[in-house]
């Protein structure tokens, strides 16, 4: 029990976070590893398969510092003498395959030590954001005094057929979801203690030795090149279930159960049905310590809410008449004392269910937990008001945004685990708002760019096995990098995105009716946003698509395009591709002019979806705005009559993050307080994320709807770069109704901060600290007032 303990200590400690600043040795930069990628010999290595290697090797001394690299596929989870210190790899693809570097010398001791590490491949039911080769294993010394551990056939190696998928089919889910099986685990042939020194590995296999690491840019050919993990290493954390909310089949289940305090002991011959409310959503390995019930079997359901007969929800706490509904997990003990199931891939859940059935023995469920995992954002921005329901958003949507943060940004993380271009702009503004940390936002925009096809698209979404192009996504990926320039001063790498901006706007280019200076039909799937309109009727009819798109002459299309062309002049201007900008801009002068001036109804005063005036929407008002196609002096206007007029195509909470962009360069910022209401709606529904869309629907919490993290700061506060690297900062704050205002956000040179204070009049009181070294301007009531590093105290009429 003990050792069990220590165990459980260590798994809830966040990972070595820090090695990833480790030392690298440049000759493993620069040639081929002397280590070898390994893996279990007599099996078929592009199947399912879980597999475990050990090596034991004997150190005179314990090391001060001990650095290996580490990686496989698809997964590896490391532990040494007993203890878990690394999980990867961060996801890439083939040509981009990571590694982690990880100074295990803490864990080192003098004498006999061991490393022990769990490898699998998902294969056929792996995720659709995982790029897999084969199943292997690699581990490398960062020196000659780290080598005596690289992977060889000096490795041992079990293959545990233990485990076994259980596919989650989208035809039983009645849904769209790819994330990967779950898990059935038999603990008879189960390999209990094989991370432990003491563990006798005499009847393991030798490994078998594939081909030797390759890093990228070496080599005359290799299925991987591997390269530096670039983001740290996940947090994980140990939490508990906060309420059983019904039980079956038994007479008491305690909280003190749930506490850890006391097992639960279920009888011989007994189905018990157990459902248990983590009261807020959450990422986490689920983990059951059971003892005894041989025979038994503990079938674990999660899912984000419950669901009535016709699998819809209602709100978040509602439990009584509905079930649960969603993916499973399996486990089968065998008999024995401290066993633990604990999954191999983290599952997302608010609700668990457990369904335990035994047979002769009783069944001592000895502890029940969870261990949150993220990317390790840390929540340095800070907001409050007079509004105390916008405090209730901002932790609403920040929990939205940690829990679709991981090795990439994700969409969402029950569904699908995908980094869409759309969702990860927006992610990305929160990242750098609300936690300064630019890592993924580079590994991400990196990801999308080394997606792109030789036709110049990137793909939607990245890294994917299932490619998948939604042209619209490619256009935001140029907004992401120049979100990027705009708020991190990193030139280099700025400018290693411009060749593939160029590709993503020639592909448009190509694409445009030049006898109507408007876009023509674009083939691959025109996504815009999920309306009621747009809806998905079947394979010719796909979701989320405008008018136009297919057929040509979309506004919102061309607006959008010649959105993106302004910024990409922007961009090329600043790197001195001074005939490259002339042209972007020109392009979009005349774009933006052709569509408003083909699509403009004057009878209604809106822009219209396409030159037919036939659908209307606020998307085509909203980029008419944005693209500059609509004259500025009407600006105002379509914005105000897209939010009057309740017959136009409606923005969904993805496309407001745009509606909102488009009201503030309109002049409405003031505006934006009070479109909040549809996040007032999710709160008073319970959520405890945000979700997809409205009710009904599919996702509880889908990271696009976090932007009030971002609006809060950027458009409440009005903090904003007024020059390329955050150089200089702009504060523009458009209160709506509110009275007062509280913020921080993190800058690349410290912190801003801000005290907001209406006064009578339409007059304002400002307490602004900048970094230092920073300048800025304040505007209120369309006067500009300039800012100094440090405090300034204002009064503004």
């Amino acid at each position: 029990m003990k050792k069990l303990l220590i165990y459980l200590i260590f798994c809830w400690l966040p990972y070595l976070a820090s090695a990833q600043n480790t030392e690298i040795h440049p000759r493993l930069l620069n040639r081929e590893w002397e280590a070898s990628w390994i893996a279990c010999p007599n099996v078929p290595l592009k199947s399912f398969g879980v597999y475990h290697f050990r090596k034991t090797f004997v150190l005179e001394a314990k090391p001060d510092k001990f650095i290996i690299h580490i990686s496989a596929d698809n997964r590896y989870r490391l532990f040494v003498n007993g203890l878990p210190v690394a999980h990867g790899p961060a996801r890439g693809d083939l040509a981009y395959w990571y590694f982690e570097t990880v100074d295990i010398a803490p864990h080192l001791q003098a004498g006999e030590n061991t490393l022990a590490a769990v490898v699998w491949n998902f294969a056929e039911h792996m995720p659709w954001a995982q790029i897999s080769h084969q199943t292997g294993f690699i581990l490398q010394g960062n020196t000659e005094a780290e080598a005596i551990v690289n992977t060889d056939n000096t490795w041992k190696v079990f293959h545990n057929q233990s485990i076994s998928p259980i596919p989650i089919r989208m035809e039983e889910m009645r849904n769209f979801i790819v994330i990967g099986p779950g898990e059935a685990v038999e603990g008879s042939r189960y390999p209990w203690g094989w991370e432990e020194k003491s563990y006798n590995d005499s009847d393991w296999q030798m490994a078998m030795q594939l081909y030797k690491g390759m890093p990228r840019g070496r080599g005359t050919g290799s299925v991987y090149y591997l390269t530096p993990r670039t983001i740290p290493l996940w947090q994980e954390q140990q939490e508990r279930f906060a309420h059983i909310t019904r039980f079956s089949g038994i007479a008491a289940v305690t909280e003190a159960w749930l506490k850890g305090r006391q097992p639960l002991r279920i009888p011989p011959a007994s189905r018990v049905s157990v459902l248990l409310d983590n009261k807020r959503l959450t990422t986490a390995y689920p983990e059951l310590i059971v003892q005894g019930g041989k025979g038994a079997s503990v079938e674990l359901t999660y899912a984000e809410a419950l669901m009535d007969d016709n699998l819809q929800k209602h709100h978040r706490d509602k439990t009584e008449g509905l079930k649960i509904f969603g993916y499973k997990d399996r486990f089968r003990p065998d008999g024995g004392n401290n066993r633990l199931f604990r999954p191999l891939w983290f599952r997302t859940f608010r609700y668990v269910q457990l369904d335990i059935q035994t047979a002769e023995e009783p069944l001592i469920l000895t502890d029940i937990s969870h261990h949150f995992t993220a990317y390790p954002l840390e929540e340095k921005a800070r907001f409050s008001s007079d509004d105390a329901e916008l405090e209730k958003i901002w932790k609403t949507g920040w929990r939205t945004a940690q829990l679709c943060a991981n090795e990439t940004y994700f969409d969402c993380p029950y569904y699908e685990q995908l980094q869409y271009v759309g969702d990860t702009r927006i992610q990305a503004l929160i990242s750098l708002y609300v936690s300064g940390d630019d890592r993924l936002v580079r590994k991400a925009i990196q990801d999308i760019n080394r997606s792109r096809v030789p036709e110049g698209l990137t793909q939607a979404r990245y890294p994917s096995a299932v490619q998948q192009f939604i042209p619209p996504f490619s256009l935001y990926w140029v907004s992401m990098v120049h979100d990027y320039w705009m708020h991190r001063q990193d030139d280099d790498f700025v400018r290693q995105m411009l060749p593939g901006i160029q590709q993503v706007l020639q592909w448009f280019a190509d694409n445009t009716d030049r006898s109507e200076d408007m876009l023509g039909g674009l083939p691959w799937w025109n996504f815009t946003d999920w309306t009621d309109q747009w809806q998905w009727m079947n394979e010719t009819s796909i979701g989320g698509v405008p008018d136009g798109a297919e057929k040509g002459s979309s506004s919102i299309l061309t607006f959008h395009y010649a959105y993106t062309l302004r910024q990409a002049a922007e961009l090329f201007d600043y790197y001195e591709q001074k005939e490259q900008a002339a042209l972007y801009l020109q392009q979009a002068e005349k774009l933006a002019r052709s569509a408003y001036n083909a699509c403009y109804d004057v009878q209604r005063g809106l822009v219209a979806d396409t030159p037919e005036k036939r659908s209307f929407s606020q998307h085509a008002q909203i980029m008419a705005v944005l693209s500059g196609g609509a004259p500025l002096l009407q600006q105002a206007s379509l914005i105000e009559r897209a939010l009057a007029d309740a017959s136009v195509t409606q923005a969904s909470f993805y496309y407001r993050f745009y509606l909102t962009r488009a009201m503030v360069k309109a002049g409405m910022a003031d505006f934006y307080y009070a479109s909040l209401q549809p996040w007032r709606d999710m709160l008073a529904m319970g959520l405890t994320t945000f979700a997809e869309k409205s009710d009904p629907t599919r996702s509880d919490c889908h990271a696009w709807s976090a932007s009030p993290n971002y609006d809060f700061l950027a458009t409440i506060c009005g903090i904003m770069p007024d020059a390329p690297g955050f150089a200089k900062v702009r504060i523009a704050p458009a209160l709506g109704m509110l009275k007062s205002v509280t913020a921080a956000m993190p800058h690349p040179d410290g912190m801003i901060r801000v005290w907001l204070t209406r006064l009578p009049r339409n007059a304002i009181k400002a307490v602004i600290e900048l970094p230092t070294d920073t300048e800025g301007t304040f505007i209120w009531n369309g006067k500009s007032y300039p800012l100094k590093g440090g405090t300034n105290e204002l009064a503004a009429k």
